[in-house]
C-alpha cells in the first residue's frame, strides 16, 4: 500500500493505493525508477553501482564495519589483506595524532571461503574497545562549534552526542576496510596502483612527482608525506599546534597509476565528478581539485593544453595537466588530484556556542582528537579513490567487453 503521496492535488494527499491498482500504474508506471533501478533509492550509508559499499556503526557504539556487495568471485582475500590499511588509519599510532588506543583487528564475518571471495556479500567488522562517553557529557545539552551538532539535531530531531555518533571519522573504518578489497582487486585484475599522500600542511608544501611516489616513501615517516626535509617540518609544526591545544588543517594528494583509457562515464558520471563525490564525503574535507586545478585557470589554453604524441605504438600526452582524465573519462596517464582538509573542529579553547534550548553558552573541546586530520587520512582518500575506480572498472568492463 501507498500512502501520503507528495506533489500531487491536495484531494490525493491522503489517498491510500493498491500498488496493483490502476490508478497506482498510471501514477508510478510500470517504468518508474525504483522498479528499473530498485538500488536508485535514498541510501546515505551507500556507495557505489557494481562494486557497492554501505557503512554501519557509530563512534561509542559496539563496532564499525561495512557490507562490501559486488566484489567479483576467487579474489584471494583474508584479514591480512585488510589490517594493514585499518593500522594506517587507526588512533593512537604517533604523537600527531589523537591518542585514543585502539587496535582496530578487522574480521571477515561473511563473502570468503578457503580463503577467496565467493562473489556474495562481504561482512567485516572492527570492535570499538576504548570509548569514553563521559568526555561528551558536556556535549548532550552544547552544540560544538563546526561539527555536525547542530545540523544533526535539526534534520533527525535526535543524535548520538558520544562522540559524534555517526558523523564521527570512526566510520571511515569501513571505508577503508572495502578499500583495501578494491585496491587488491584493481592490483591483481586491472594491474592499477592507488596510493596518496601528505602534499600540503598549513603553508608547508611538498613538492612531489606523482608519476614516481613509491608507498615506502609515503610511509617512512609519521605525516606520510614523501620528502624527508619538508615532513619533519610538518611534524614539528602539528605537534606545536598540538601542544597549543589548536589543530591544523592541509592537503593530501591521490595518485592512481596503470589506469586504461576508457574509464568513467559523461556526462553526469564523469571519473573526476565520482572522485570529487567520493573525497568530499570524508569527514573534514572542504575542497578537491583534479589535474592542474584551479591553478589551471591562471594559463592560456595553449599552455594549459596537453600535447598529444604516438610513442612506439602508445599514444600518451607530453605533460598531464588534465590530471589523466579528459571529457569525464581516463586518457592512460596518471590520474591525480588534490584534497583540501580544514583543520579538526574540536579545540581545547573556550568558544562560543548555543544549548539545546537555543540560548548562549561556551564550551571548551574535551576527548581525544587529532590535532591535524592529515597523516591517518592518507588511507581514507586511497580507500575511496580504489572505490571509485573498482566500480568504474566493472562498469567498463560490463559495458565494453562482450564474450
Amino acid at each position: 500500500m501507498i500512502s501520503s503521496i507528495s506533489n500531487f492535488p491536495d484531494d490525493m494527499h491522503e489517498a491510500t493505493l493498491a500498488e496493483d491498482s490502476p490508478a497506482c500504474q498510471f501514477i508510478f508506471g510500470r517504468f518508474a525508477t525504483r522498479r528499473v533501478f530498485p538500488h536508485n533509492r535514498p541510501m546515505p550509508n551507500t556507495f557505489g553501482h557494481l562494486f557497492r559499499i554501505t557503512t554501519w556503526g557509530e563512534s561509542h557504539g559496539g563496532g564499525v564495519g561495512v557490507v562490501i556487495d559486488g566484489c567479483p568471485p576467487q579474489l584471494e582475500l583474508d584479514e591480512s589483506d585488510i589490517q594493514p590499511d585499518l593500522d594506517r588509519r587507526r588512533p593512537g599510532q604517533s604523537k600527531i595524532v589523537t591518542p585514543r588506543d585502539e587496535a582496530d583487528r578487522v574480521s571477515i564475518l561473511s563473502g570468503t571461503f578457503e580463503g577467496k571471495t565467493l562473489g556474495t556479500p562481504i561482512l567485516m567488522m572492527v570492535h570499538n574497545k576504548d570509548h569514553r562517553p563521559e568526555a561528551y557529557s558536556e556535549m548532550k545539552t552544547k552544540f560544538r562549534p563546526s561539527h555536525a551538532d547542530f545540523t544533526y539535531q535539526q534534520k533527525f530531531g535526535f543524535r548520538n552526542w558520544q562522540g559524534g555518533g555517526r558523523s564521527s571519522a570512526r566510520e571511515t573504518i569501513g571505508r577503508v576496510a572495502a578499500g583495501a578489497v578494491a585496491k587488491k582487486l584493481l592490483k591483481q585484475r586491472f594491474g592499477v596502483e592507488v596510493l596518496s599522500y601528505v602534499k600540503q600542511v598549513r603553508k608547508i608544501v611538498a613538492d612531489i612527482n606523482p608519476d614516481k611516489v613509491k608507498l615506502r616513501d609515503v610511509e617512512s615517516n609519521i605525516v606520510r608525506c614523501p620528502d624527508p626535509g619538508v615532513a619533519d617540518k610538518m611534524i614539528h609544526l602539528i605537534d606545536r599546534t598540538r601542544k597549543a591545544g589548536d589543530t591544523v588543517g592541509g592537503i593530501i594528494e591521490g595518485v592512481a597509476r596503470g589506469l586504461p583509457v576508457g574509464w568513467g562515464d559523461p556526462v553526469f558520471d564523469r571519473l573526476e565528478a565520482d572522485l570529487a563525490k567520493a573525497m568530499l564525503s570524508l569527514p573534514a574535507s572542504k575542497g578537491f581539485e583534479v589535474g592542474s586545478g584551479f591553478a589551471g585557470t591562471l594559463l592560456n589554453g595553449t599552455e594549459h593544453n596537453d600535447p598529444i604524441r604516438d610513442r612506439r605504438g602508445k599514444v600518451q600526452t607530453t605533460k598531464n595537466d588534465s590530471g589523466g582524465v579528459q571529457g569525464g573519462i581516463s586518457n592512460g596517464e596518471t590520474v591525480h588530484f588534490r584534497v583540501a582538509f580544514k583543520p579538526v573542529a574540536t579545540v581545547m579553547h573556550e568558544q562560543d556556542t548555543i544549548d539545546e534550548n537555543l540560548k548562549n553558552t561556551t564550551l571548551r573541546g574535551r576527548g581525544r582528537h587529532d590535532p591535524c586530520v592529515l597523516p591517518r587520512a592518507v588511507p581514507m582518500v586511497e580507500a575511496m579513490t580504489a572505490l571509485v575506480l573498482a566500480d568504474h572498472a566493472l562498469r567498463h568492463r560490463a559495458q565494453n567487453q562482450w564474450d
